[in-house]
């Protein structure tokens, strides 16, 4: 049986490595040596998939202020990144639909295309086309999660013939994978909620809507696993530990004490002990987002008290059970707990995560345990942080030992409150591209040609969208002090 690992590696964009000077990859290019070498890697006008006049607009401004030529060229190529190669825009029965693929894989993650067009939403207030291009993300979603909540990626059209078809769980030909994530279903209330506060459009939030978050609220209580082991299961035939799932396909077992259990974190591999605390934590932010809309918008009190009462009986628990104290640190967020009393001291890059908790407002950044936990999850104290002679950063099993993924160093930019912190990881994001102007999935510790993934969009994206957040803060001078 193909894993993901090795599907990715066949796919024609998959994983590359290109041959590199890594002191060209660290040094300045100024004046007209750089205007030769930094020419545009984004597709041509014609091939691009959505052209946003707003999203030029931020690249052509953002762009002119960026003084290393290096990084200017990165932005251009990675901001419009998911605009310009996945999303795919129509109609559908009078609404809006759009389709967003993840790069290297033709199917939609509902976690990845929410974080896609993410960095966009603010941008949707001049650009009526953008928004349109977001509420069919949002409509899209909502017909996947009625489809089936427990699934983390979907294709276009129904696909009888399915890569996973395999797998031992409830397959439909409409699902790419049915691994259950609960940052599955966090990130379309996250992007629909945001895309009302900033546009003040309700369209989106129709009887389909609603139902679909009645099966949100439905699909986490039965994760809590309080009178059964509830109706998900899943095993694959794979030589990877983390693709399947003990137990007949339930996990290691849990004490229901109202956390969810998440079987897969979102980097789609295994959890140890199930309840993972950052995607609870998510859960906790969703359900609470969900209560206001239905208040507000949707006039439904029943689904606004439902959500309200699940959202605070996680977050007693979280209080209760998540916060365990390291013989170094102190008191910390545990990455996984049971509800037993055991807790794995670890963070895996990709979001939801322990790092990024401020970043999906799980926690206040200066939370004196948010505050330890960051200290830890930077440290060699957690088992999958990696420092080289290219970079330091968070990585995880998914690709294993000293491959670090940028996206845990874009995070810590994002919820860091300390410039010189920030500085170093522009530097290493600068430097450990590869010579692609591209972000990448993860790359080796010493050796940034190593890399996974050249076609990642969501990391891309969200590169852009730190570049774009600190010009917004007034901090151009920090940038340009690379």
């Amino acid at each position: 049986m193909t894993t993901r690992r090795n599907f990715i590696k066949k796919s024609a964009m998959g994983l590359t490595a290109l041959a590199v000077n890594p002191a060209w990859a660290a040094s300045p290019v100024r004046g007209e040596a750089a205007k030769n070498k930094f020419v545009s890697n984004r597709p041509a006008t014609g091939n691009r998939h959505f052209t946003s006049v707003a999203v030029e607009q931020t690249i052509t401004r953002v762009k002119a202020k960026i003084k290393d030529p290096k990084l200017a060229w990165m932005f251009e190529n990675c901001f419009p990144n998911t605009l310009d190669t996945t999303v795919n825009f129509s109609m559908k029965n009078g609404k809006p639909d759009t389709f967003v693929i993840t790069g290297d894989i033709d199917a939609m993650w509902l976690r990845d295309s929410s974080a896609q067009v993410w960095p966009y939403l603010p941008l949707t207030k001049s650009d009526a086309k953008l928004k349109q291009l977001i509420a069919g993300v949002i409509n899209r979603q909502t017909q996947c999660i009625l489809i089936d909540p427990y699934a983390n990626a979907f294709y276009a059209e129904p696909n009888p013939n399915g890569h996973w078809v395999s797998d031992r769980t409830e397959m439909k030909p409409e699902l790419h994978e049915r691994k259950w994530e609960i940052d599955s279903l966090c990130y379309p209330v996250r992007l629909a909620y945001n895309y009302w506060k900033t546009t003040g459009d309700t369209s989106v939030f129709d009887a389909d809507w609603k139902k679909a978050m009645e099966l949100v609220i439905k699909t986490f209580k039965e994760q809590q696993r309080k009178d059964s082991l509830g109706p998900y299961k899943f095993q694959r035939e794979t030589e990877r530990q983390l693709d399947t799932v003990n137990n007949d396909g339930y996990g290691n077992p849990v004490n229901p004490v109202g956390l969810i259990v998440s079987t897969f974190r979102p980097s789609d591999d295994a959890t140890t002990f199930q309840f993972l605390v950052p995607s609870n934590f998510f859960a906790v932010t969703s359900l609470n987002q969900i209560a206001e809309i239905a208040e507000k918008v949707v006039r439904d009190n029943k689904l606004a008290a439902e959500s309200k009462a699940l959202a605070e009986e996680v977050n007693n628990a979280l209080r209760q059970y998540a916060v365990v104290e390291h013989p170094k640190y102190g008191k910390v967020y545990a990455f996984e707990v049971d509800g037993f009393g055991n807790a794995y001291f670890m963070d895996d890059a990709n979001i939801p995560s322990l790092l990024a908790l401020p970043y999906l407002d799980g926690v206040p950044k200066n939370d004196p345990v948010y505050q330890n936990t960051r200290k830890l999850v930077w440290s060699k104290d957690n088992p999958y942080f990696f420092k080289g002679s290219a970079g330091e950063g968070i990585g995880g099993p998914h690709i294993g030992y000293d491959m670090i993924w940028p996206m845990s160093i874009i995070i810590r930019a994002q919820t860091s409150n300390n410039d010189e912190e920030i500085l170093d990881c522009l530097r290493m994001l600068r430097n450990t591209d590869g010579n692609t102007g591209f972000m990448h999935e993860s790359f080796h510790k010493d050796d940034p040609s190593n890399f996974t993934r050249k076609w990642f969009a969501w990391v891309n994206t969200l590169f852009g969208e730190l570049i774009v957040d600190l010009e917004g803060q007034g901090k151009m001078d920090l940038i340009n002090s690379i």
